[in-house]
């Protein structure tokens, strides 16, 4: 077996490769945005999310991200749809990728109970856009004069992206390898709620069908990178990955993720993929783009300094997506019940957590007690998230707190008395039920008031 050298590897990041396959991403990317702005202002969702509620739950060390006052929120979502516009024709490219990113960036970290990670990747996938030349053909930044119309990009640019989806399909196969999963849970009861299907009922409501659906997400989890990467193995690992986001868009709501996908996986074929299939269907393109300047075969290869530089910030890009999701082995108990490093660790459908949670705010001076239901003030998507998750229980309840006691909130007592249950398990007691939530700091600590799962 050939040795690899670090030379070269560095030669490899630099070598010039068709620009066709990163440009079509680009423009896949803004036609997937767009629709997701679209079905934002379909469904009414704007004014759902980020109107109508009084509370919105913040992440930790975002809690100074604020909503849009009036009609703000509204005007965010047009602004999104028009610099995704700029994206899909390649005008004002490097300005329009970075406003996207702070502007879908800035609506991700609004709400932590619409946390998904389909959002999570779709904001560090359009901040990578805004590093790499997808513009270099097929935009108008070309056909203005704005960039230099080129056919070939650095292969790094490619590789950018392959390796940022490896580490979130297997990051996601990791995370399946709990004894939960491995058994067919919850896999089960989400293939219960299918019974009612044609054809394939019988087969959903056999025993054998959520250890299929379980190991066989698994194993595609954890060996589609190497597949992809592999050009023999290539067009079935896709064939395999347009089924399984199809078969997720098919079980589970979850939006755009699926269709978006299908499209990413597309980066791992040759470079000039979309060049070869329009000539093969025959199609002329190549008068659309035509600039003021001729375009040119081969990009500038970057000099030593500008490629230390870019390897040093792939070698920092790629260390914290590694590291990152590894962050809840520093936290003891099950993650999936304690949610202590559970976000942004591409845990993706990993489990059915249902809670129900009742709290109690007593005012020390008068002496009386309030019994106080989440609904009362939530929304019924927020509560159902709410009660789950010990961090959005503590924010709430200091909400709880200032709505009560407002300057005078040590006069007040705020507890909770929550049961969940996971992946069909008895309910138990989430958190200790007597402790003030008030007197506790949110932070990145274990946090000791949350109770351990008894059965797992």
């Amino acid at each position: 077996m050939k040795k690899i050298s670090l030379k070269k590897i560095k030669q490899g990041l630099f070598e010039p490769v068709d620009a066709s396959s990163m440009v079509f991403f680009r423009i896949y990317f803004a036609c997937i945005a767009i629709w997701e702005v679209y079905r934002y202002f379909d469904h009414n969702w704007i004014s759902r999310y980020w109107v109508d509620p009084p509370l919105n739950f913040k992440y930790y060390g975002f809690s100074w991200v604020k909503a849009w006052p009036g009609d703000g929120m509204e005007m965010h979502f047009i602004f999104m749809g028009i610099v995704a516009v700029f994206i899909l024709f390649g005008l004002l490219y490097r300005v329009s990728t970075a406003l996207f990113f702070l502007a879908f960036t800035y609506m991700f970290l609004l709400e932590q109970a619409r946390y998904l990670n389909h959002f999570y990747l779709f904001s560090i996938l359009s901040f990578m856009l805004i590093l790499v030349p997808a513009h270099s053909r097929f935009s108008l930044d070309g056909r203005l004069g704005i960039t230099t119309r080129r056919k070939q990009i650095p292969a790094w640019s490619l590789w950018f992206f392959r390796i940022e989806l490896i580490i979130v399909y297997f990051y996601a196969g990791l995370a399946k390898l709990n004894p939960d999963w491995i058994r067919g849970k919850p896999m089960d009861e989400w293939l219960a709620k299918k019974h009612t299907l044609p054809v394939i009922e019988s087969f959903l409501s056999s025993d054998f069908a959520p250890y299929l659906f379980s190991h066989g997400g698994l194993a595609f989890d954890l060996f589609i990178g190497p597949l992809l990467l592999w050009r023999r193995t290539r067009l079935p690992a896709f064939i395999a990955a347009t089924a399984f986001h199809l078969t997720n868009a098919w079980m589970f709501n979850i939006g755009i993720f699926p269709w978006f996908m299908i499209g990413a996986t597309t980066l791992f074929f040759r470079p000039d993929w979309p060049v070869l299939l329009l000539e093969k269907v025959k199609i002329i393109f190549s008068k659309f783009g035509k600039g003021n300047s001729k375009p040119s075969f081969e990009y500038d290869v970057a000099g030593t300094r500008m490629q230390k530089t870019i390897i040093m910030g792939l070698v920092i890009f790629f260390t914290f997506q590694l590291l990152f999701p590894l962050r809840h082995i520093l936290y003891s108990g099950v993650v999936h019940w304690t949610e202590e490093g559970h976000r942004f660790a591409w845990h993706m459908k990993l489990r059915d957590k249902d809670a129900d949670a009742v709290f109690y705010v007593q005012d020390l001076i008068v002496g009386d007690t309030t019994e106080v239901e989440p609904r009362e003030y939530l929304k019924r998507w927020q509560a159902r998230k709410m009660a789950g998750r010990p961090d959005m229980i503590l924010q709430f309840a200091k909400f709880l707190g200032e709505d009560y006691g407002g300057e005078d909130i040590d006069s007040f007592v705020v507890t909770a008395t929550v049961y969940a249950s996971l992946n069909g398990r008895e309910p138990q007691l989430l958190i200790k039920p007597n402790i003030n939530l008030l007197e506790i700091e949110r932070n990145l600590a274990p946090a000791d008031w949350i109770l351990p799962l008894v059965d797992y």
